[in-house]
This record gives structure tokens, C-alpha cells and sequence, in this order.
């Protein structure tokens, strides 16, 4: 019989049918599939075992398809193993794929027979298919032998090395079954994981960050060199390898990083808030206070997680979350609020582990959540276990603003039909009760009208939290006292018939006439009762004989006769104890006399709290902290250092990047820093010799930045260099000899002539350009004569340098250094002449650390006619102080200092950016060079970065220009501030004044204007009436400029939005002795209420 004719008479369809794929005509018919279904049960794999024994290979091929098939749906196929073992070696790669997947899930149980096959696996592990290589090492790690170890060892070791990414990811997972099988294995592993933890590979970084979690999650040490790169790496790490890592770098951050909740801390520049509410009156008193400055490794792991609050998988936006809560500032919590609510439309699972995270979260922190309360109302639809968590929130987020809201969602939610349901609901109104005391009698009073309640349990509940509630204010209640005494024979719940015996006894003396009845009443059915009511009957019968044994003497008696013969241990012990305490005779002892003491002693109020306030102790997002209690493999988050350890360890010393990036600094610096300062005519000269400024490339960068600044000269002596030669960097200076018509025989002689040549290009474009210059300022202006004065004597300096040339080509070195900063420093003082900061350049011409570039950008520029210029155009304000801010401490920056200030003129670069000084400092021993400005954040942030700083020495200082278009936003301009080795972050936060321009207006201009700008566009406040003067009050505080007015008590001010250019009028008006009134008038509304707080406390200040 055939092959085919067995498979289809044995129930080879009743295997498809269960497999859940159809029959091929090759292999079964419609005739064999009907028979198959009455087929016996011990032959049912029988046909399964003929195709895999068979010799063709698509039988065998389809018969672990069907295999595979089965074990997805949970059938037992074990007994296939020496069946499907023995096509391991086949050729076919899809059918050694399938094999492997079986003997995954089958080898632990059948070892001895996987045994077989190890010379096999091993073979495997050399196949050139990366799934082979990576499904052998799965099958070979799922052995659980112990005498296969090494083997495992071995194989582990050249899996890590392996080419392909996934191969060395299954050799991460197999890390952690080794260890589990052999922990002796310890040290070899941490060896493995150490090299896995520096592979750049996303598929990689979290297998192997689970393999460090489960082998050495102690060994930190690890983790410092791959600090950096895990954070950059992680946005694009599979999802639950975005959860293992964030889960490590928690532990890793809370050991590594200062905390940053001290109290009284203030933030560096990193603090968006401390820049908006800052005055100058805080300033003074932080001084005092040591500011707390954030190690750029922490931002840099806030920041790069901060997007993954997005993902679509519910883990990871926990994951972040956590970390958020265990490691951000306070103030910076609250961006995952939005995430976390955002989860709770998921399924009810996951709505349950994030209420519980929410729950904890809304005890320390309600304003994170208060915004979002009625995403937390109960639906029709929720289970009782979400209902509860959610009530539980509710209840944390309650405050006296929005109590009476969350009274009347608690009102509807006392009907529900889910009883456990309504008495959560219940002891939540006497939380709020007890939390908030203006409405401890609203709820009060609400609370006795359930007790009229049909439902029992309702009404029992009730009973319990209004004893509670009592117990605060038992003398101002004594009528709800009464009325629950009236509800006794009603009620029939133990609980709540306990509540009502034990405040008749607490409070007897204040119902005196009530309390025997209610004893006399119980006293009928007390042997019916339950054991917690029975111990409230004696306890209420021992306090009534103290007080009033007249009339419960005979009562007492009775019931305690009754407890004597009860039939609970606990009842008879009471009773006796009971007995000798309260009734007096030779044998009760000392204790007689202290009996009112010990029975009537004021006891204190309990306290109502939430279920989770004492889980913050354990992490959020774990199992320890849902189930309340530490759970197996816990591992706790340590406190904070009190002072950091050394950030550079996590230093990794990366010289090749710098070296590709450097060479492209310089010509996108170049071609940024001559957009605005030449006119179109040398835009378009500059354009067709844009290839020129690489010529000379190669040799040094300082003569790429003089190329760039004197692009005009160089087309006419270089103009045919082609683009081409850029990307050949080794044969630029031969092809820039080739453009110019030189040949020469030999390299020496070739390099003579460039050199020459690079001379007489500086020196024609220098004196070109000086020339240029005078001749520009005459048709301007008659007023810059003084230009083509300088320019003569620049031109005359530089005729006397030409001299010298042959000397200066010998000492190259020293013609990049001296003369050059020499230079730099006139021209320097200047430009900060412009800035109106004059006492900074007394220290410039020390420094020789800023760029040659802005030599020959500066050199010619005159002073007096850029001034004559900008007063044409802008109206200088009369306040003339600046405040400094701190951009990058120095030991933050590594040495590098760098502090800023806004100097309120016009940007050179470009009109709708603000102007930014930076005054760098190297306070360090060792000379900084490369500075400059690195990547921004956001990307489409327009910054005009300051030309590169070569070189920085020990002490010194350079002040540098720079334009940052805020787009009338008080968003903090973040960017990277580098040097050579290190970059850092830092962010520039402009206060609202900071981003106006004053303008002149007359008197009428100024009303007219106003009147246009009404209603919607104007904002308004009273303020108290400023002592000192108010013109320079304003001016501190906002950029405007000062409008003649023809009344004494009318103050106007007027700018301009400085990115575009939208009018902003700000007027005071004084009144007699009621203070003043300050309106801002602008189409930004935004804008103009930020701008009158401001003005307010500048007003306001001392």
C-alpha cells in the first residue's frame, strides 16, 4: 500500500481537521477525511509517524506543519519526539526550522532522546542560515542536563560573537537558562553579558538587559559605559525590551543621581518654571541656597523616555510613568497624567494594575489627577473591582473645591445595585467627612437619612461609619445618637447592631434614659445574637452598672449569668473578666477601684485612610505593589545618594565621530555666518565661488575660514574648483593646483606653490575687501566717514604684513595664533560696543579662543557707522542694566562656564530672531577646544550658532553673539552646547519682556492705536501705586519704549513682538491713593497676561 493510500485510511484528515489547515489533494481526499473522523484514537498519529519515516521530502514537510499545528492548539504530541528527532539533520531549511520548534517544546521532557542529537546542534550552530544557528541554540539551551553544560558554555560564548544580531540575541535568552540550570556558571556568564551589553544592535539591548536583570542585577558597574547608549537606543528597542531596560535604569538612576526633590532646591536651566516666575527679589534670595543642578546623564534619560509615553503598548507607558514618579522632579510629573488616563479606555485588566498606580499617585500628588476627574466616574459597565479603585481616587482627589461635585456622584452611586459596591460607597463619604471638615455635617446628616434605607446592608454600613464619624464630635450629635437607638430593633446586621450597643455604652451618660432600654432589649435576644454583639451587650451592661446601677443592676446580672454559660470561649472569658472587675468582693483584688478608669477612659477618634497609602513603599508597576506585599525576585529601589558618585564612568571615549563632523562644521558655520552680513550682490558672487572655500581645506581650518569671509576675491583667482573635490579630501590641494593652471613634477615643489598662493590670496582678498568696505560707506551715509579711515589703516597694516609674508609662511603655527586674536580683539570691542556691554572686552584680547572665521567677518566693520545705522532704525531703551543667567555651570560643563544675557538691540542676523550674548569661561586646567553649538530641540528651533571657538585656554573667556528665533513663545530654546570631547544640554528660557522690541510713538499715534485694541486684545490689573520711579520699573521688566504723555499720571510704553513685529502698547494710570491701574494692549493675549505679571512684580518690588 502506499504512502498516500496509509495517510488517508489512518485519519491523516482527522490530523488536518485538528490542525486546523486544509487537505491537499496530495496528500488526503474527501473520501479519507470522512473516513478520518471515525478513525481510533491510538492510530491517530500513526499516519503522522509514516510521512515523517517517508523519503520525500514534501511529505515529511507537511506532516510537521500539521505537528506545529497541533501544539499551537494545546495537544499533547510528545509522542512524536524519536519520530520527528530523526529529520534534525535534514537538508530542507524550512523543515529544520519546524524541527526545531518541536524540539523547543520538547526537550526538557525528552532528554535523553535530545541527548542524541547533540553532535547535531552542534553541527547547526555553524549553518550559514542565522534562524538555524539561532533555533540550535534554543533547542541546545532547553536541554536541561547538567552534563551538557559546557557544551552550552561554549556555544553561548560564539553565539554572542556571532555576525547576526539574532543569533546573539538568542544567546541572550540562552544566558539565563544556563544560569538557572548551573549557577556556578555565574562568572563566565557576567563575562558573556559585559560583552553584550556593548552591542549597538536594538534586537540585542533588551534580551541582554533581561539576562543582567536575572544573573547580576547588582553588578552597576556593568551598566556605566552603556549607560549613554541604552538611553539613546531605547525609542527603538522592541516593546518589552523597552520595559525590561527602563525597568534596570530606574534601579541604575536612583544609585547614580542626586535627588532631585530636596526642599528649597532651585533647578538650573533645565527648570522651565523657575525662569517664569522668577523676579529679581528671588534671584538675591537664592543666592544663598546651593542650586540644585540636574547631571545631564539624568536629563538625558528623562528626555529620551519622555517620547515612549506614546507607545501603544500599555507596559511601556507604565514603565515610563514609574520612572517619572521615582525620578523626575516634581514638577515635571505630571506629563505622564495624560498617558496613564489615556490607558484606562484598555481593558479591564490593565484599566486595574493602572487605577491601582493612579490610586497610590493621587495620595501625595492630587493636583496631578484633578483636572481628569470625571475620567475616573463609575460606568454601568465597570466590574465591582474597577468600581472600587476608582471610588478609591475619587475619594484621594477630594478637596474642598470639588467636594460638593464628588458628594453628588456619591449620592447616585449609594443606589447601585451592587451592595459592596454601595458600602464602599459609604465609608467614602466618611473619609471625605473626616478629610474635609466643612462638610463633616453635610455628610453626617446625609448618612443618617440612608439609615432609613431599605436595604439592610445600606443601612448597616452606614450605622459603622457614622459611629466612627461620632466619635470626633460626640457632644454636638446626641440626637443621631438617639435615633440610632430608635433603628436597634430594625436593624439586623451584627456589625451594625455592635456599632449602636458600643456608642449607647461610650456615650451613656449623655443618654442616660435611652441606654437601659437598649440594654433591656438585648438582653431578650442575647442568646441569639452573634459573638460581636454579644461582647458590645456585656461591655454596654459592665458601663451601665458603673453609671447608673439603680436602674441596670438586676439587668447586668442577668447578662452575665447568660455570657457565664455561652457557648463561646471568648464570651465566658469576657464575663468573668467582666464580673471580678465591676461587681466588688474579697476576691475581685486592687483592680475594683480602677474599673471606671479602665472601662470609661476617653478613647481617641479613628482615623479613616486609604487602603493605599502605604503602598508607596514598593515600586509602581510591579507585582509587589498590586498584591500589597514583597513579592519573589523584588528587587527595592535604593535612596537617593547624598552626594553623587563620579559621572565619568560613563565616559566613553568616541574620537572618530568628532573627526568626521569637524571638517562639515566649518562650511555650514561659513555659509550660516555670511547670510545677513553682505548685500545680495556678494550673495551672488559667494554663490558662484562657493567651491573655492574648500580649496585650501585641507591645510588648515584657519584658512577655510578666511576663504568664507572673503568669497568675492577668491572666484576670480579659483573659480573653475569643482564640488567633486570636496569628498576627496586626500587629493584637495593637488586638484585646487590643477583649477588654478600650476603643474608641477614633484610634491615639494607643488606644495611650495600653494603656499604662496594661499599668502597672496589673503593678503588681495584683505585689501579687496578693506576697499569695498569705504567705498559702501560713502554712497551710504556721509556720517561713516570714519570707515574709510579705519579701512585705510587696516589696509595700511596689512601692506606692512605683506612684507613679511615669507616669514610668516615659515612660522604658520604662530600666524594661526597671535597676530590673529590680536586682531580679533579690536574688532571684538566693537561689536559689544553695539551690544551696549562695555565692561566685558577689558578681558577679551586675553582670550584667544574665538574663531578666525569672525575675524575676517568683523574685520572692516566700523563702529560708527553701524550705530549711525541702528539708531535710524530702532529706538535704544533708556534702562540700561542686564540680568545674567546661568547657561551651563562649570562643573556641569566639565570646566566650561557659559552665562547669557539678552542685550536688547536688534539681532545682526536676522531680524525676527532676539539676540543673545554668551560669555564662555574655561575654568578648568586644561585648554578647551571646538566649541560650538550641536544639535537643537525641536529640530525646526532657528538658531544662528556663534562661529566655532578653536581653542579656549586655562581662564580665560570669550563673549560670542547668537540669534534664536523664539516665535514670540517663552519656550525654553534647547540645544547642545559642545566642546571636543563632550556636549552638553542647555536651554536658553527668555523672559516675555525679553522677546519685545521698543518702538517709538507719538501721544496720538499711541491712542489711536489703543482704541483699535479692545475687548479680547486687552488685559487689565490694579496694582498698588509703585514709590520709586515707574518709567524704570517697566523698562526692568520688558523691552518697550517710553511714549510722551501730556498727563503726569498716565505712564504709556510701546513695543513690538520681535518675530512678528505685532504692536504691544502698556500704559499705567496712577490714581490718588487706591493704587494704579496697568492695562497691555495686544493681539497676543497670551503674551499680554504674561507680560502684566510681570510688570506686577516688577511694580510691586521693594
Amino acid at each position: 500500500m502506499s504512502t498516500t493510500a496509509l495517510y488517508n485510511d489512518q485519519g491523516g484528515a482527522e490530523a488536518a481537521v485538528e490542525a486546523g489547515q486544509e487537505s491537499t489533494p496530495a496528500t488526503s481526499s474527501a473520501t479519507g477525511a470522512a473516513f478520518g473522523f471515525f478513525s481510533a484514537d491510538f492510530k491517530k498519529n500513526e499516519d503522522l509517524k509514516e510521512m515523517l519515516e517517508s523519503n520525500k521530502e514534501s511529505l515529511k514537510l507537511e506532516a510537521m506543519k500539521r505537528i506545529v499545528g497541533l501544539i499551537a492548539k494545546g495537544k499533547n504530541a510528545s509522542e512524536l519526539f524519536p519520530a520527528v528527532v530523526k529529520n534534525v539533520a535534514s537538508k530542507n531549511i524550512e523543515l529544520k526550522k519546524l524541527v526545531y520548534v518541536y524540539l523547543v517544546r520538547y526537550a526538557e521532557e525528552q532528554q535523553d532522546l535530545a541527548l542524541l542529537s547533540i553532535s547535531t546542534f552542534q553541527r547547526a550552530l555553524k549553518e550559514p542560515n542565522q534562524l538555524i544557528r539561532a533555533s540550535a541554540l534554543r533547542v541546545l539551551s532547553s536541554i536541561r542536563v547538567p552534563i551538557i553544560v559546557p557544551i552550552m558554555m561554549l556555544a553561548i560564548k560564539e553565539a554572542a560573537a556571532d555576525l547576526s544580531p539574532y543569533v546573539r540575541k538568542t544567546s541572550a535568552h540562552a544566558i539565563q537558562k544556563l544560569y538557572s540550570l548551573d549557577p556556578d556558571q555565574k562568572e563566565h556568564l557576567i563575562e558573556v553579558i559585559e560583552k553584550l551589553l556593548k552591542d549597538k544592535s536594538t534586537l540585542v539591548a533588551g534580551s541582554v538587559v533581561m539576562a543582567f536583570e536575572e544573573v547580576c542585577p547588582d553588578r552597576i558597574d556593568l551598566i556605566h559605559k552603556n549607560y549613554r547608549k541604552l538611553c539613546n537606543l531605547l525609542v527603538d528597542v522592541e516593546e518589552w525590551g523597552q520595559v525590561v531596560i527602563i525597568s534596570m535604569l530606574t534601579r541604575y538612576a536612583r544609585t547614580q543621581f542626586t535627588s532631585p526633590w530636596k526642599e528649597g532646591a532651585v533647578f538650573d536651566e533645565n527648570d522651565v518654571k523657575t525662569f517664569y516666575d522668577s523676579d529679581s527679589e528671588e534671584k538675591q534670595d537664592r543666592t544663598d541656597a546651593k542650586p540644585y543642578i540636574m547631571d545631564p546623564d539624568h536629563r538625558l534619560l528623562l528626555r529620551n523616555t519622555k517620547p515612549l509615553l506614546q507607545s501603544r503598548n500599555t507596559a511601556v507607558v507604565m514603565s515610563v510613568a514609574q520612572l517619572y514618579w521615582h525620578l523626575a522632579p516634581k514638577q515635571e510629573v505630571n506629563i505622564v497624567t495624560k498617558s496613564l488616563v489615556r490607558l484606562l479606555r484598555s481593558h479591564r485588566e490593565v484599566q486595574y494594575v493602572v487605577l491601582q498606580n493612579i490610586a497610590t499617585m493621587s495620595i501625595q500628588r492630587k493636583g496631578m489627577f484633578e483636572p481628569f476627574m470625571k475620567s475616573f466616574y463609575v460606568r454601568s459597565t465597570d466590574t465591582t473591582h474597577i468600581k472600587t479603585l476608582k471610588l478609591e481616587i475619587l475619594t484621594n482627589l477630594a478637596n474642598e473645591a470639588n467636594i460638593s461635585t464628588i458628594l453628588r456622584e456619591f449620592q447616585t452611586y449609594v443606589k447601585s445595585q451592587d451592595k459592596a459596591f454601595a458600602a464602599a460607597t459609604i465609608q467614602a463619604i466618611g473619609r471625605c467627612a473626616t478629610n474635609i471638615s466643612e462638610v463633616t455635617d453635610t455628610c453626617l446628616n446625609g448618612l443618617v437619612l440612608l439609615l432609613s434605607n431599605r436595604d439592610e446592608g445600606v443601612v448597616a454600613e452606614s450605622v459603622v461609619v457614622i459611629r466612627k464619624l461620632l466619635q470626633t464630635q460626640p457632644t454636638q450629635h446626641s440626637e443621631i445618637i438617639k435615633h440610632m437607638a430608635k433603628l436597634f430593633d430594625k436593624i439586623t446586621v451584627s456589625m451594625a447592631r455592635a456599632s449602636i450597643l458600643w456608642l449607647m455604652g461610650e456615650y451613656c451618660e449623655r443618654v442616660s434614659k435611652i441606654a437601659p432600654d437598649v440594654l433591656r432589649k438585648i438582653a431578650k435576644t442575647f442568646t441569639v445574637e452573634e459573638d460581636i454583639v454579644k461582647l458590645q451587650a456585656v461591655n454596654l451592661a459592665a458601663k451601665l452598672y458603673l453609671t447608673n446601677s439603680k436602674q441596670t443592676k438586676l439587668l447586668t446580672q442577668y447578662i452575665l449569668n447568660l455570657g457565664k454559660y455561652d457557648p463561646s470561649y471568648d464570651i465566658r472569658d469576657r464575663t468573668r473578666f467582666i464580673r471580678q472587675l465591676i461587681v466588688p468582693g474579697d476576691k475581685s483584688g486592687a483592680l475594683n477601684k480602677y474599673a471606671r478608669r479602665i472601662l470609661l477612659a476617653p478613647k481617641p477618634a479613628p482615623m479613616l485612610e486609604s487602603a493605599f497609602k502605604d503602598r508607596d513603599r514598593f515600586q509602581l508597576g510591579t507585582l509587589s505593589h498590586s498584591l500589597n506585599s514583597k513579592a519573589a525576585g523584588y528587587q527595592e529601589l535604593s535612596d537617593w545618594p547624598a552626594v553623587a558618585p563620579d559621572q565619568s564612568v560613563r565616559n566613553v571615549e568616541v574620537i572618530e565621530p568628532v573627526k568626521e563632523w569637524a571638517p562639515l562644521l566649518g562650511k555650514s558655520k561659513t555659509t550660516n555666518s555670511d547670510d545677513k552680513f553682505y548685500s545680495d550682490e556678494d550673495d551672488d558672487k559667494k554663490e558662484k565661488a562657493s567651491d573655492s572655500s574648500d580649496d585650501d581645506g585641507s591645510s588648515s581650518s584657519t584658512n577655510s575660514s578666511t576663504s568664507s569671509s572673503s568669497s568675492s576675491s577668491s572666484s576670480e583667482e579659483s573659480g573653475s574648483t569643482s564640488e567633486e573635490d570636496e569628498s576627496e579630501s586626500d587629493k584637495s590641494s593637488t586638484d585646487s593646483g590643477k583649477s588654478s593652471g600650476e603643474s608641477s613634477d614633484s610634491e615639494s615643489e607643488q606644495k611650495k606653490k600653494t603656499k604662496k598662493k594661499k599668502t597672496n590670496k589673503v593678503q588681495a582678498k584683505k585689501h579687496k575687501h578693506n576697499h569695498g568696505d569705504s567705498g559702501s560707506d560713502k554712497d551710504g551715509d556721509q556720517a561713516m566717514a570714519g570707515a574709510s579711515g579705519s579701512s585705510a589703516e587696516s589696509s595700511t597694516s596689512e601692506s606692512d604684513s605683506e612684507s613679511d609674508s615669507a616669514a610668516q609662511q615659515k612660522q604658520k603655527n604662530n600666524v594661526k595664533s597671535k597676530p590673529k586674536v590680536e586682531n580679533k580683539s579690536k574688532t571684538e570691542v566693537s561689536l559689544l560696543d553695539l551690544d551696549d556691554f562695555s565692561p566685558a572686552p577689558a578681558n577679551a584680547p586675553k582670550s584667544s579662543a574665538v574663531s578666525l572665521s569672525l575675524l575676517s567677518d568683523l574685520e572692516g566693520l566700523s563702529l560708527t557707522g553701524v550705530s549711525t545705522t541702528m539708531q535710524a532704525q530702532v529706538t535704544t531703551p533708556t534702562f540700561g542694566p542686564v540680568e545674567t543667567h546661568e547657561l551651563l555651570h562649570h562643573m556641569t560643563g566639565k570646566g566650561l562656564s557659559a552665562k547669557y544675557h539678552f542685550p536688547r538691540q536688534p539681532c545682526l542676523y536676522q531680524s525676527s530672531m532676539v539676540a543673545v550674548q554668551l560669555t564662555l569661561t574655561n575654568c578648568s586646567d586644561r585648554t578647551l577646544e571646538e566649541i560650538h553649538i550641536g544639535e537643537r530641540s525641536p529640530a525646526s528651533l532657528k538658531i544662528h550658532c556663534f562661529n566655532p571657538i578653536e581653542r579656549l585656554e586655562p581662564g580665560a573667556s570669550a563673549t560670542v553673539s547668537m540669534g534664536v528665533d523664539f516665535c514670540d513663545s517663552t519656550q525654553a530654546a534647547n540645544f547642545q552646547l559642545c566642546t571636543k570631547e563632550d556636549r552638553f544640554s542647555v536651554s536658553i528660557q527668555p523672559a516675555v519682556g525679553e522677546l519685545l522690541m521698543s518702538c517709538s510713538l507719538t501721544e496720538e499715534d499711541f491712542c489711536r492705536e489703543q482704541s483699535k485694541l479692545l475687548g479680547m486684545n486687552e488685559t487689565s490689573a490694579t496694582i498698588a501705586t509703585p514709590t520709586s520711579d515707574v518709567t524704570e520699573r517697566v523698562l526692568s521688566a520688558a523691552n518697550v519704549g517710553a511714549v510722551a504723555s501730556s498727563e503726569q499720571r498716565l505712564h504709556r510704553f510701546a513695543g513690538r513682538t520681535v518675530s512678528s513685529q505685532v504692536l504691544v502698547l502698556v500704559q499705567l494710570e496712577l490714581k490718588d491713593s487706591s493704587g494704579g491701574l496697568l492695562t497691555v494692549s495686544t493681539e497676543k493675549s497670551v503674551m499680554a497676561s504674561m507680560l502684566l505679571r510681570d510688570l506686577q512684580q516688577a511694580l510691586a518690588r521693594a
